[in-house]
């Protein structure tokens, strides 16, 4: 091995400006096309439900499936990542969903539509947690939470630029014998494959294999990444590797925690990119405007996003970085329930987008900086599969609580208890950790 360089701050930077441009876009580009793939069904059913004979209880039952089988799915698909190596396995996830995406274009009813999203959760397991894991291998835990709200970005920006596209698709309606919802499925979820294929030969696994550094580079970053997880591994104490870091990982009441905060935000996210075009129609738009006034919240949570992981970065922060946008996307959530306006409800629905894709970068970063790391890969998986929980019990009691109210502000409360009771464990952490930094000085470093 060649000698350790010395890195001055110039090195450093251009390095990691190298390893940020070569993976974080082609990642946001597969994450943007997972989300609309996961997603697109909330504008297809403007149509759809019509059409396959769907009630609002029947499509909430579907759109929780997907997160059964993501559940179930979700921790042999990371555990399977570390095996084979994440190009492949990438690439394999990406190629999956995008097949079977294609395919939901064809189904038929209530149980074509169940099963049909239940696969697609099943195909798309473990995508996320695993690139999550995969950014670990590359960015030392200074960079984390700017990087993971980089990637995650792809998320609001998936409803911004998919909203309008999604409704233009709908227009093809009576083209080659196929209804527009079928055209959406099916345009949209081609890319997927294309990108399966691409991951196979631009995602190096490690930073060792990386050509597109030079020999002092590589070096450099993977005696960085080797020395931070060789510090915690020491902080941390002897660790059980694999499947048997899964039952340990279950065993940590910290990973329940962190699900807990983190399920108001997943089931937000999904809750709302599923079910906002149908709130938005309510007031009486075209499916065009319902497209274009829902690229809004989107649009705006896209750049705060970015801007509040800047920032936590910065201040190496996380338990208020966390905490406040909780609180804000709790407040948000309640205040729709005073109001009918059209106007006022879509400034509250960005301020609960605002908030809720804005704690992204930060609580991963305080995730993985808080799991040993040998637990990391079961740990971001337990705790994004145990999140999905409470994501596909929400989806389903809202289409539910629609139908049994007639309200969609109703139908959303369990999303603001679930929000404010986030931000308030975040903030019990922190107080543990305060106390505990106290009593023991050295624990500060954790």
């Amino acid at each position: 091995m060649a000698p350790t360089p010395t890195p001055d701050a110039a090195f450093e930077s251009r390095t990691m400006r190298k390893v940020g441009l070569r993976l974080i876009p082609f990642l946001v580009l597969c994450y943007f096309i997972a989300y609309v793939d996961r997603v697109n069904v909330g504008f297809a059913a403007l149509t759809m439900n019509r059409d396959l004979g769907l009630s609002t209880a029947a499509f909430g039952l579907g759109g929780g499936l997907f997160f059964v089988a993501y559940v179930l799915f979700e921790v042999p698909s990371n555990l399977a990542m570390e095996r084979v190596g994440a190009r492949i396995w990438i690439a394999r996830i990406m190629i999956t969903w995008g097949l079977v995406g294609i395919g939901s274009a064809f189904v038929t009813g209530a149980v074509s539509f169940s099963i049909a999203r239940f696969l697609l959760g099943a195909a798309e397991a473990g995508f996320f947690p695993g690139v999550i894991l995969y950014l670990t291998y590359w960015f030392p835990k200074a960079y984390r939470a700017r990087i993971v709200a980089m990637f995650m970005v792809a998320i609001p920006l998936s409803s911004f630029f998919g909203s309008p596209l999604s409704a233009a698709l709908l227009k093809l309606d009576g083209m080659g014998g196929l209804r527009g919802w079928q055209w959406l499925l099916i345009m949209e979820a081609i890319p997927a494959v294309l990108l399966g294929l691409g991951a196979l030969a631009l995602l190096p696994s490690r930073p060792s294999e990386a050509k597109f550094l030079s020999p002092e580079e590589r070096t450099w970053l993977s005696t960085k990444l080797d020395a931070e997880r060789r510090a915690a591994e020491a902080g941390s104490g002897h660790q059980p590797h694999g499947l048997a870091a899964v039952g340990s990982v279950l065993r940590n009441g910290q990973v329940w925690l962190l699900a807990v905060i983190y399920a108001g935000s997943s089931a937000t996210s999904n809750t709302l990119s599923l079910w906002m075009p149908q709130i938005l129609k309510g007031f009486g738009l075209s499916e065009m405007e319902t497209g274009l006034l829902n690229m809004i919240p989107f649009g705006i949570a896209s750049v705060f996003m970015i801007v509040w992981g800047l920032r936590a970065d910065r201040s190496g922060e996380r338990i208020w970085s966390t905490a406040l946008p909780l609180a804000l996307t709790c407040i948000s959530f309640a205040l729709t329930l005073t109001t009918g306006s059209l106007a006022l409800t879509l400034v509250l629905l960005s301020l609960v987008l605002l908030g809720n894709y804005a704690i992204k970068g930060p609580f991963f970063a305080l995730a993985t900086e808080t799991l040993p790391p040998a637990q990391t890969a079961a740990g971001i998986a337990a705790i994004n599969t145990l999140a999905h929980l409470g994501t596909g019990a929400i989806t389903s009691l809202i289409g539910l609580l629609r139908e049994q109210t007639g309200s969609f502000p109703v139908a959303l409360l369990p999303l603001c208890a679930l929000t404010g009771i986030g931000s308030a464990l975040v903030f019990w952490i922190g107080h543990r950790r305060t106390k505990t930094m106290a009593a023991s000085p050295t624990a500060s470093a954790a």
